[in-house]
């Protein structure tokens, strides 16, 4: 006999939402566990990662001399090495109606890496560290972003992404902190960076390395899983994610290929004169906007729906990229960078928790992969596109350090056109709970 489950979700990631009658204010206390242990996982890899990470750029170019097309080669194959991974590990998932080990794995991995960065005497040795930790993340984050989409009610799914948001982005300025301590002990304001001072970071990234994965592990539970094993038998066929999905997708897809690795803006501060000290300054500053603004945003999102927010971010950001390529003075990239920060709070967590607003319950997992994975796979030719736009490759030298930065801003103005005009305004049917027998 069929029967019909009745629906349950809102749709709370599309248009106006009351938010007064009916609706309880959402507070910290409201948040389950799974959030609050997932959170405190990002916020001490973000500590670990934003030290080292920030800083291999620089690495690359003033200790190993190498050209900003590699910087990019390097960049873009470590986003798309973790990008099938992403895909299956999210699929996984689903037919296994698990999240937690995968995710405390993909953590694991990226832990593991980090001690090689410091052994690293050429660029291909960084490559495979940053190739490594990138691959942790691949594993890690569909499961993880599923694992809070499903410890959550759709009426504060916004504001759980946000909180995640938040506090992966507080671990992020405290790492910033703690490198910029180092560095102004071991080389002060010097202009490029020096190996042992990078060593010196390396070392220090790894305490809360380990305490990342130590807070999953401990602190997570698993969620009881809903239509086991409902994913598809393979994760790339029959994937049945919906139009509204699968056109999201695309104007993301196309806003990626413009969004190229954040390695270039802080080439770009340095191009313009800015220390290493500066910086890390400059960076920090990036990540009090971005925490600042995510919670709020994911909260807002909830209310007035996700596509405005999400519109809102790419335009801030198209102007920050058109900055970014215009800018003359030093100065101007501490605006920049501020503005920067204002974009991500506003669109990043509310684009992935929008993900969850256009899929089933059960295909999460998968969805959360499908994204990350169509994101990871692009960002290589993007950041590719980018070191030869700036330097070029042999005997052409590019168009210089600003031409990457016309070709994102340009993208974006594109993307938030086509999010405005081709998204669907109202929630699809596929987000409620698929009918079972």
């Amino acid at each position: 006999m069929r029967r019909i489950v009745p629906r349950t979700e809102s749709t709370g990631g599309f248009e106006n939402h009351p938010a007064g009658r009916g609706r309880r204010r959402p507070s910290l206390r409201r948040l389950p566990r799974n959030v609050w242990a997932v959170g405190f996982t990002s916020f001490f890899m973000d500590v670990s990662s934003e030290m080292v990470l920030n800083i291999v750029p620089l690495f690359l170019a003033n200790v190993l001399g190498v050209k900003t097309a590699v910087i990019g080669l390097i960049e873009g194959i470590a986003e798309a090495a973790a990008s099938l991974l992403k895909l299956f590990s999210g699929w996984l998932s689903d037919k296994a109606g698990a999240r937690k080990g995968l995710a405390v794995l993909g953590y694991g991995l990226s832990a593991v890496a980090k001690p090689f960065f410091y052994i690293a005497r050429s660029w291909g040795l960084v490559a495979g560290v940053r190739w490594a930790d990138r691959m942790g993340k691949g594993i890690r984050a569909a499961p993880r972003d599923a694992l809070v989409a499903d410890s959550v009610t759709p009426e504060i799914r916004g504001f759980a992404f946000g909180f995640h948001r938040a506090m992966d982005t507080a671990g992020a300025l405290i790492g910033i902190v703690i490198a910029l301590f180092v560095v102004g002990l071991t080389q002060k304001n010097a202009l490029t960076l020096s190996r042992s001072t990078f060593q010196a970071v390396v070392l220090w990234s790894l305490i809360p390395a380990f305490l990342a994965v130590l807070s999953l592990a401990v602190g997570a539970k698993e969620v009881a899983a809903k239509n086991r094993g409902a994913a598809p038998s393979v994760p790339l066929r029959r994937l049945r994610l919906g139009k509204p999905f699968s056109i999201y997708l695309a104007i993301i897809g196309l806003f990626t290929l413009g969004n190229s690795s954040d390695a270039f803006l802080v080439l770009r501060a340095q191009n313009l004169g800015v220390s290493v000290t500066g910086i890390l300054i400059i960076l920090a500053m990036f990540n009090l906007v971005y925490a600042v603004v995510s919670a709020p945003a994911g909260i807002h999102s909830d209310r007035v729906g996700r596509r405005r927010l999400i519109i809102g971010g790419w335009l801030v950001y198209a102007a920050v990229y058109f900055g970014f390529a215009l800018a003359r003075k030093a100065w101007l990239i501490w605006l920049l960078y501020a503005a920067y920060g204002l974009y991500y709070g506003l669109a990043y967590g509310t684009a992935t928790a929008m993900v969850a607003d256009l899929v089933p319950g059960d295909l999460r997992g998968t969805a959360f992969g499908t994204y990350h994975a169509v994101t990871g796979l692009l960002a290589f030719p993007s950041s590719l596109i980018a070191g030869l736009l700036w330097q070029g490759l042999g005997s052409w030298r590019g168009f210089g350090p600003s031409a990457p930065f016309f070709f994102g801003g340009a993208l974006a103005l594109l993307a938030a056109f086509l999010m405005a005009v081709w998204m669907p305004k109202k929630a699809p049917q596929a987000a409620a709970p698929r009918s079972q027998e």
